[in-house]
């Protein structure tokens, strides 16, 4: 398609949506989206706030999400119409007889009556029953903006839907974009559950408290008697194996102790780890996603991937998604951008919050971070603090070590060191690479750019 033919597809189905076409603006903001320019350059061109450009494309990212039964946002929104191009949604799309909603994620669990179709009363032959879908998503954050991860998308859909896993744990450093994708993923997929439950774990609840929750909406659901002897716990595990269910528990490392080794449970969390092993062992047909930037001890411990566990370790996004960002901010590709991005590691919570600074203070990538430089913000000074109070002291020690090399350096040169034992100095090793603190090629460690500026300030 050419971006006449995208407004045009745009345009219907915003119509079908709200009976009206697009104005002036909404086609600005979308026009300006398919040729890559920021809100800020939108905004520009038609000689109105930037703030009132991002409220206009998020209306327009809701309505088409809606009609399109995906998450649609600015950063994929050319290589969603792209993607649809081909499908049945984009000939619905271009004639639009239907009426009601419809979905791009596989079969439809309702789907839209068409004119001159039989009545609602009489049933066909091959009719099948709708399913009642139970969802609590209320502590699911909101997408907001979302740069492409296609790969990770497919590789936790393909574990999910069709490898069946149990329990999956997505981690990565802080402002990876672990939450956003876990969000992207649960919007595309969430119909294909009986239920999908969304908690997130800043203060985490007892395992009672926990399991009590999910067996209330089960019970609810089912309308059982809710007398006290029938509300006498019945076994989680019967529901997960009487329903297909997806249930996420964000910020899973709140379950850890501080300044322990990582995935370490707090005494009051350890009856978590039984319900992990039950979820794992126990034959049943739900899905549990842990996401955080540790993960139990007991899922680092499985490496056969013939198991219902799996572990996706999240990376930075790819030049092109950091780029994206960085337009955001009215940084440009010619202004060094690539170097910035390598320089950060692709994170986008990084990026965003030395992109920000470089926005107030009015300079360019070049003028302000010359010759490699880390300029560390107060915010994300504040962020990384978070996952340093964590930190072991031997691993501490382990940091310090590797902050005063240059180039990644082997294991046998650290174990040659006479301030740390051998045992000890392994296991911090491991520790650290299980929170994503330092990298591992073969027997090298190093520790990245910005998490060495922040340790050398902060004498960790």
């Amino acid at each position: 398609m050419n971006l006449k033919e995208m407004l045009n597809v745009a345009d219907r189905i915003v119509l079908e949506k709200t009976g009206q076409h697009l104005d002036d603006l909404q086609e600005a903001v979308l026009r300006g989206t398919l040729q890559r320019e920021t809100y800020k350059e939108i905004a520009k061109d038609f000689n109105c706030s930037e703030s009132r450009i991002r409220e206009i494309g998020s209306e327009l990212w809701q309505i088409l999400s809606e009609e399109l039964g995906e998450d649609v946002s600015k950063s994929n929104f050319r290589s969603t119409m792209e993607r649809l191009q081909n499908s049945n949604i984009l000939n619905f799309a271009k004639d639009i007889v239907v009426k009601g909603s419809f979905n791009t994620c596989g079969e439809g669990r309702h789907p839209p009556s068409i004119p001159n179709s039989q009545p609602p009363n009489q049933e066909t032959s091959n009719s099948k029953p709708t399913k009642t879908l139970y969802q609590d998503l209320s502590e699911m954050p909101e997408l907001g903006d979302f740069y492409d991860r296609p790969l990770e998308l497919h590789t936790l859909t393909t574990w999910i839907l069709q490898q069946r896993c149990r329990l999956i744990t997505l981690t990565g450093i802080s402002g990876i974009g672990k939450t956003s994708l876990a969000v992207q993923l649960v919007q595309q997929i969430k119909d294909e559950f009986d239920y999908a439950v969304w908690y997130t774990l800043d203060e985490f609840p007892t395992i009672e408290k926990f399991q009590s929750n999910l067996i209330q909406l089960f019970s609810n659901s089912e309308k059982q008697d809710s007398s006290p002897t029938n509300q006498k716990r019945l076994p989680l595990i019967k529901y997960l194996q009487n329903h297909r269910c997806l249930i996420v528990l964000d910020d899973v490392h709140n379950l850890f102790c501080s300044g322990e080794f990582a995935g370490k449970y707090k005494p009051e969390c350890e009856e978590y780890r039984s319900l992990f092993k039950q979820i794992e062992k126990l034959s049943h047909q739900s899905c549990f996603l842990l996401i955080g930037w540790e993960q139990p001890r007991e899922v680092t411990q499985v490496k056969n991937q013939n198991t219902s566990i799996r572990t996706l370790h999240l990376k930075g996004l790819d030049i092109a998604a950091g780029q994206e960002i960085l337009r955001d901010y009215g940084l440009e590709e010619s202004d060094n951008t690539e170097a910035l991005i390598h320089r950060y590691q692709g994170n986008p919570l990084w990026l965003k919050s030395v992109a920000n600074l470089i926005q107030d203070l009015g300079g360019g990538v070049t003028e302000l971070l010359p010759n490699d430089t880390i300029l560390l913000p107060e915010d994300l000074k504040d962020i990384l603090q978070q996952q340093f109070d964590r930190l072991s002291e031997l691993e501490k020690q382990v940091i310090s070590l590797l902050t005063k090399e240059s180039q990644p350096i082997n294991r046998a040169k650290l174990l040659e060191n006479d301030r740390i034992p051998a045992s000890d100095l392994l296991n911090a090793l491991q520790s650290l690479s299980r929170r994503c603190l330092i990298e591992q090629q073969a027997n090298f460690y190093t520790i990245s750019p910005v998490l060495k500026q922040y340790a050398i300030a902060h004498t960790v």
